[in-house]
């Protein structure tokens, strides 16, 4: 279970640019295949595992606090929507 509202295994769109933990911008437009999620609660840290091109997958990391990417997180509908089957 997927501590996001995103499921494995399908595409997903940036709509609202956001930084990870480590300064990387994901800008409006960006996509990729969402494969899962790890939670670290000592840390809170969370990461996701994305495929942007549906081969190679990267590590996308985050930290569920305030000032972090908490508020990020805890409206990441707001950041990403599934793209429809097809595009």
């Amino acid at each position: 279970m997927s501590l996001t509202h995103l499921q494995a295994d399908r595409k997903y769109e940036v709509i609202q640019a956001f930084t990870d933990f480590d300064g990387r911008v994901h800008p409006i437009g960006e996509t990729w295949w969402f494969r899962g999620d790890n939670y670290l609660p000592y840390d809170d840290g969370l990461s996701l595992f994305l495929s942007p091109d549906g081969v190679k997958d990267i590590q996308v990391r985050m930290r569920w606090l305030p000032g972090d990417q908490g508020e990020i997180l805890d409206r990441f509908k707001d950041y990403v929507r599934e793209v429809p089957s097809g595009k």
